[in-house]
């Protein structure tokens, strides 16, 4: 894409739980600080004026397109699209497929956001099914902005992945690690149950195999659960099923952590001492694992660009969002997956 014609985000302003505020707040907070980019605010549009009428923007990069429903957050996917086709997460998608906007950013129904895509946009030719992506805080630092974490896919869109969807997951992830993290040869490892390549199901031995002998990728084999935190790899691959159990997981010990600082706190002043002198530490942990400057996870596989941002969102989140998607639109992330792909 070339770097003077400026991209264009469609924001699905409705989706998330703090509503149209921060979101709009967000975008344009985005027009402010990025001024190659254009953001497009999706939803009920006296809402958006009036959160508009409350912030700063650069109004010649900032438009407003109406929609009248949007779909919650506790819905089911399929029949709230079916039931309100018009709704926000929808039309941003259509204005993306139409070309009104390169990519889009929404903070709602993960699975509304997904099948939204699915409806609309077009399977990348050689990837079978989509795969949404997300990052974990890890010990290693890579890249070229020593990005802390690494990149796990799939985490809910493909449940019952075959082994050629893994291996396509590991191309895209690593086009992706490529790209935004510049991470110029990232480690790709397959999530098992044993690293050995005879371990896990036949689809993950499959793919393994697979994987293995496929040119341009730098698999390093199975990895572990214990492995993720760790940073073994750049990219850890596995299906929707199991990563949305290890992502769910993984967020719980990080909670729980942050409970058990809390009740030390209180319960004993020996602990509260060694607290105090692993504080400089904590805020390090809280700044590292702190999902809002990521922005949010990208649905591969798709040659439109969707970034699925965490439904708690706020404004600093939405505008980081905006800037992954665009990064990924201006690097054209969706040929880079396709040329990789093997034939």
């Amino acid at each position: 894409m070339s770097e003077a014609r400026p991209v264009t985000i469609a924001f699905d302003v409705m989706g998330g739980d703090h509503g149209p505020v921060e979101v709009v707040k967000g975008a344009a907070q985005l027009t402010l600080e990025s001024p190659n980019v254009h953001g497009l605010l999706v939803g009920d549009r006296a809402l958006i004026d009036e959160a508009l009428s409350q912030v700063k923007y650069t109004a010649e990069r900032l438009a407003v397109h109406h929609a009248p429903d949007f779909v919650a957050m506790h819905e089911k996917p399929a029949a709230a699209l079916d039931a309100r086709p018009r709704c926000s997460v929808m039309v941003a998608a259509e204005l993306v497929r139409d070309g009104e906007a390169d990519g889009m950013v929404s903070a709602g129904n993960t699975g509304a956001g997904v099948l939204a895509c699915a409806r609309t946009f077009k399977l990348i030719p050689g990837v079978r099914r989509a795969a949404l992506a997300t990052v974990y805080p890890t010990a290693v630092s890579r890249g070229e902005k020593n990005d802390p974490f690494s990149l796990i896919l799939d985490v809910g869109a493909t449940v019952d992945a075959s082994a050629d969807d893994l291996v396509a997951f590991a191309v895209m992830g690593a086009a992706y690690a490529r790209i935004i993290s510049k991470n110029p040869d990232p480690a790709v490892a397959l999530l098992s149950n044993g690293t050995e390549s005879t371990k896990g199901p036949a689809r993950v031995v499959e793919a393994n195999q697979k994987l293995a002998t496929l040119r341009g990728l730098r698999f390093i084999g199975n990895v572990e659960g214990v492995d993720i935190p760790k940073g073994t790899a750049d990219v850890v691959v596995c299906d929707g099923f199991v990563g949305n159990v290890c992502l769910k997981m993984l967020e719980g010990v990080s909670e729980t952590v942050v409970e058990l600082a809390r009740y030390a706190y209180k319960e004993k002043l020996l602990w509260r001492a060694g607290l105090a002198m692993l504080s400089g530490g904590i805020e390090r942990i809280k700044e590292v694992t702190d999902w809002e400057q990521y922005g949010g996870a990208p649905i591969l596989g798709f040659d439109k660009l969707f970034i699925k941002a965490h439904g708690r969102s706020k404004a600093r989140a939405i505008t980081n969002a905006g800037k992954v998607a665009a990064k990924a639109v201006k690097s054209e992330l969706s040929k880079a997956i396709q040329t990789s792909l093997p034939g």
